[in-house]
C-alpha cells in the first residue's frame, strides 16, 4: 500500500467537509431571551440540543434535497473542481451524479448505497457499497450530540456564497486534538455551500466551496439511471470489501482521545507493488468523532520495502510505524500529535 494512493483518497473519495445550520440557533438564542429570568444553565441545554438536532437534520437535508452545481476543492497548492447532481425521491431513493472536472477523468454514479466509479483511462469500473455518508455535502459520521461534546458552536452571522444567503457557523474544539471547521450554510434549506478547515492559528488548511449551485426543482436523474445499466465493455471490478473482526485477529486500539469511537472495521485488498502478484489483504479501522475521521491501515510487512515516518498535505497527516511483522498507517484530518497518540495505543498480541 503506497502512501499517495491513500493520499489521493482524502480528497476524492471521501471529501471530509462536516455543515452545520445557524438559522434555528439564531431563533433559539433569540426565544431565549426573550423568555428572560431562565437560568443560564437552561439556555445553554436548550442551545446544545437545538445545535445537534440541527446537525442531524442538516445531514439529512443533504440526502434529501435536490441540487446540482459545481464545487473546487483547495488545499495548500492543489485546486480540484468537480460537478454534483444529486435527486432524492421516496419511491425510489437517492440518485448522485459526481464527475472530475480536472487532471484524469473520474466520474462517480450512485443509487443508494450503490456505487459505480468509472476510470476511462483504463475503461475501468469498480462496484461497489457506499461505506460513509459524510461526503460533501453531507456531514455526519455519528449523531450531533457527540459532535457538541467536543466542539462549541459559535455563530458569525450572514453571508453570500454563490449568489445564495447563507448563514455562518465555526466549531471550536474544546481541547488540541482536532481542527476547527467553519461553515457556511444555505438559510433557507441548511445545504452546505462552503466549508472550511482551519489551523490552530485559524489559517484555512483545506476548503470546499460552490462556485454554482442550484437547490430544488427537478433534476434529470434518469441520466444517472441510464449511465448505471450501460455498463457494456467496461471491465467491471467488485472489490472484496467485508467486515472484520481486529481484536480476534489480535489487535486492541484504546485511545485516549475524547470523543472518537470507532465505527466500523473492514478488510479490503490493496493491490501488490510488485506486478503479478497477489493484492495484499489489509485491515482497516475507522474511528470518528462525528466530524474527524482517522482510518487505521494494517498490512504485512512481507513484500513491502516501505519506511517508518510521518507527513501532511493540508489538514491531512499520514504516520507509518512497524508494529513486528506489520505495517502500521495512520491517516486523518487531524493534528499530526492525534496520529501518535492513536499509535501508541495499539496493541498485537497474536491470537492462539
Amino acid at each position: 500500500m503506497q502512501l499517495v494512493r491513500l493520499k489521493k483518497t482524502t480528497h476524492w473519495g471521501r471529501l471530509p467537509v462536516l455543515l452545520l445550520c445557524a438559522v434555528a440557533l439564531l431563533s433559539a438564542a433569540s426565544g431565549a431571551s426573550a423568555q428572560g429570568g431562565s437560568p443560564q444553565g437552561d439556555d445553554s441545554t436548550a442551545s446544545r440540543k437545538s445545535a445537534a438536532d440541527l446537525l442531524n437534520r442538516i445531514h439529512e437535508a443533504a440526502q434529501q434535497q435536490n441540487y446540482e452545481g459545481t464545487f473546487v476543492y483547495q488545499r495548500g497548492t492543489t485546486v480540484q473542481s468537480s460537478r454534483i447532481t444529486h435527486s432524492a425521491a421516496r419511491s425510489d431513493g437517492e440518485y448522485e451524479s459526481l464527475e472530475s472536472l480536472d487532471g484524469k477523468p473520474r466520474k462517480m454514479l450512485r443509487h443508494d448505497d450503490d456505487m459505480y466509479t468509472f476510470v476511462p483511462e483504463r475503461h475501468l469500473l469498480v462496484v461497489e457499497k457506499r461505506q460513509n455518508k459524510d461526503s460533501f455535502p453531507s456531514l455526519l459520521a455519528t449523531g450531533g450530540e457527540q459532535v457538541l461534546s467536543v466542539y462549541d458552536p459559535k455563530i458569525l452571522g450572514t453571508d453570500r456564497v454563490a449568489g445564495i444567503d447563507s448563514q455562518v457557523i465555526e466549531l471550536d474544539p474544546k481541547d488540541a486534538w482536532r481542527f476547527a471547521y467553519k461553515f457556511w450554510a444555505d438559510s433557507k434549506t441548511g445545504l452546505l455551500l462552503r466549508a472550511q478547515t482551519l489551523g490552530p492559528d485559524g489559517q484555512v488548511l483545506e476548503q470546499l466551496s460552490f462556485s454554482q449551485v442550484k437547490i430544488g426543482g427537478t433534476v434529470d436523474r434518469s441520466a444517472i439511471a441510464n449511465g448505471i445499466k450501460n455498463i457494456n465493455g467496461w471491465t467491471v471490478v467488485r472489490p472484496p470489501v467485508q467486515p472484520v473482526d481486529m481484536e480476534a485477529q489480535g489487535w486492541k486500539i484504546t485511545p485516549n482521545v475524547p470523543g472518537f469511537r470507532e465505527i466500523r472495521e473492514l478488510r479490503r485488498p490493496m493491490a501488490s507493488r510488485e506486478e503479478g502478484q497477489p493484492p495484499i489483504p489489509v485491515d482497516q479501522a475507522v474511528f470518528s468523532d462525528g466530524l474527524a475521521a482517522i482510518s487505521i491501515f494494517v498490512e504485512p510487512v512481507e513484500k513491502n520495502s516501505r519506511k517508518e515516518g510521518a507527513g501532511d498535505s493540508g489538514a491531512t497527516h499520514v504516520l507509518v510505524k512497524r508494529r513486528g511483522d506489520f505495517w502500521i498507517t495512520l491517516l486523518g484530518e487531524v493534528p499530526q500529535a492525534t496520529l501518535q497518540q492513536f499509535a501508541s495505543a495499539i496493541e498485537y498480541k497474536p491470537s492462539k
